[in-house]
Formats: structure tokens, sequence, C-alpha cells
């Protein structure tokens, strides 16, 4: 492994566990420990810790913050102290720079987490996009300052009350507080997650967060917690619906056709890219969409070609056998009139067309 590879606060658990370590966007992270299929299940039925240290954190202070915020972002950001929203960084053309999650801790102090490989373009791009001097409003990239563990599935509740004094069970879906947690303070102990089920990310202060990862591995033991790797990650995300910058969303494709106009307000005041996606939904320019795809039997991989009728239609973003059901899922776009659901496509796999249509997606709902 490359020596030059950057390490997470909690690498030495990794290796101890046995992980199988790559390299991950610059940073040594772990692809799996007991396997993807285990891993991926032991998520869905009990609990997993992962690292995501990696991640980019990017705080913007000052009395202009949160105008600053929501003229970088596509989602209104109108939401309370405390709360948190998912949207999307556009550029002017209205391509995706990247989709990030932002965080309000008041109206002049907001959190906004980005994709790990796009920490650098994402700042830079806030930066250059920054409407106010710095007096008003200033973006700081604080990643360094900060590593994040993400605690998901069913005990992830029962598993991190055990470490603090927060009423984690009270924090909504999409909300936040702010504490101690197995004895590192400055903690955010957020209701989100990028796997389909119900659990915490929690970002805590570089120094002293080693400590962080043996302490909830004990207090999720009884839970039967694991330690989750990227491959794991990958599928849950994958079931759930989740894009993935890099392969399901990119500056090529914008948030509608990608299902994410949900995430896009026009109607605010002007953001980054509002006037070329205005200009696309007037035109009802937008031709093609993410679907969800199933094959009977064989598992379709990112860039296989989708054909309709004998003809090159799309690109596979993302495919999977998904662990939870035994079906073969994939993502991809196709032209608008073949997004309906049931409608029969085939994939090019290494020179031989399988059998695939369109399905609902997400491919999986937690329980309630």
């Amino acid at each position: 492994m490359d020596s030059a590879l950057r390490r997470t606060p909690f690498y030495d658990f990794h290796a101890a566990a046995g992980a199988r370590l790559i390299d991950f966007g610059g940073w040594e992270m772990p692809v799996q420990y007991a396997g993807i299929k285990a891993e991926h299940c032991g998520v869905r039925e009990a609990v997993g810790l992962f690292d995501v240290s990696h991640m980019g954190e990017v705080w913007v202070r000052g009395p202009r913050a949160l105008d600053a915020v929501r003229h970088v972002v596509s989602n209104d950001v109108d939401i309370a102290q405390g709360q948190a929203q998912y949207t999307v960084i556009c550029l002017p053309d209205g391509g995706i720079v990247d989709d990030c999650i932002v965080y309000k801790r008041t109206d002049t102090e907001l959190l906004i987490c980005v994709n790990a490989g796009n920490r650098d373009k994402d700042f830079a791009h806030f930066v250059a996009h920054n409407p106010f001097d710095e007096g008003e409003a200033r973006f700081e990239d604080e990643g360094d300052a900060w590593a994040q563990v993400a605690i998901q599935g069913r005990h992830a509740v029962a598993t991190l009350q055990k470490l603090t004094e927060l009423d984690v069970d009270g924090i909504g879906y999409y909300w936040f507080a702010e504490g101690t947690v197995a004895g590192v303070e400055g903690c955010i102990v957020a209701r989100t997650g990028y796997t389909g089920e119900d659990g915490f990310e929690v970002f805590l202060p570089n120094a002293g967060a080693a400590a962080m990862w043996p302490a909830i591995m004990e207090a999720g033991a009884e839970f039967g917690i694991q330690p989750i790797g990227l491959g794991a990650r990958d599928t849950l995300r994958l079931e759930a619906g989740m894009p993935l910058y890099g392969n399901d969303i990119t500056a090529e494709t914008n948030p509608f056709e990608a299902k994410l106009g949900w995430a896009v307000k026009l109607a605010k005041t002007d953001f980054v890219g509002r006037g070329a996606l205005a200009d696309l939904r007037a035109r009802k320019a937008v031709t093609r969409r993410l679907v969800g795809i199933e094959l009977d039997k064989r598992i379709a991989r990112t860039h296989n070609a989708i054909l309709s009728e004998g003809e090159v239609v799309g690109e596979v973003t993302s495919g999977t056998r998904s662990p939870s059901s035994g079906r073969n899922i994939a993502l991809g776009y196709v032209p608008r009139q073949l997004s309906r659901v049931g409608t029969p496509l085939e994939i090019d796999i290494r020179g031989k067309r399988a059998p695939a249509r369109v399905v609902k997606s997400p491919f999986y709902s937690r329980e309630a």
C-alpha cells in the first residue's frame, strides 16, 4: 500500500480487525472485514459501525452565512436551528458538482458535509461562488480537524445511547444535537445516513477521536455490532436508491434527470445553476431519467450498455446483486419514454445481452 495515503484516526482498529484496505480517493480505507454480504446483512438485521472520516466538512460563518449557503446549493435551506437538509451543488450550466448535507447550527454558522473525493473541488467551488466578502460570509475547510463515524441499523439508538447523555432517540430524522459521546466533547450527532436504515452520523474533533471506535464496538457488542467497510456501504446505499457521485450523478447530469428535482427550489432567490435548471424545466428539455433496473440472471456493472430493441439507449451507473433480496439490481439512465416501470430492456454484459426491465426504486425500504 502506498505510504503516502492518508489514514483516519481509526486506521489501527481496521488493521487489527483484519480489514482489507484499499486506496480510496487518497485514503487507506477498509473495503471489507468479514465480507460484503455478512456486513451488509449485519446492518440490515442488527447494527454496523462505519469509518467515514474521509468525508469533508466545510463550515460557513458570518452574518450572511445562511444567504451564502443558499446561493451555492439548490435546496432552500429553509430549516430550523439543529436541522439538516439534503441538497445538490450545481455548476452554472446545471450539472452536478456534488450532493451534500447542510447542518444549520445558527443563521451565522452552518456545516456542509461533502463527499470524500470532492473535498477540494467543492471547497474551491464555494469560494469561487461566494456572493459576499469574507467579512459577511466565509467558507472554511475544516476536513482535517474532524473525524466521522456512522452507526446504522435497528440497534443504532440502543448502541449510541450507552455512550452519551443526549436523548438520541429524541433526535428527529435529519436533525442533530451536540454534546459529549464516549468522553469526546464537542460532537455533532446527526440522525442521517447512507444505508436506508435508522442510524446516526457522528462528527467528532480529531483530538481524542481514536477512543470512539472501541467504545462504540463495546457498547454495541450485545447487539452483534460489526465494523462495516466501503463495499457494504455501497451495496446498502444502492438498495436504498441513494445516488453515488461519480457514478449516478456527475457534472454531466442534472438534478431533474437524476430524480433529485425535489431538492431544487427554483422559487428561491437566485442560486448557482438556477438559470440553466429553470430553462430546462420551462422547455421540458429533460430527455432521460435515472431508473431502477432488475435483471433475471446476470449482474450489471457500471458502464454496461443499456439496449432497447437492439439499440444502445443508455448506460448502467451502478449495479450489484442485492444481498438483502438476492435480486440483480442496477441504476442507469434511459430516455424518458423508456422510464416507465415494466419497460423491457437488455444489458450488454461482456458482449452478451441479458434481459432486464425497469422497476421501482428504491429497491429496499426499512420496515417501520
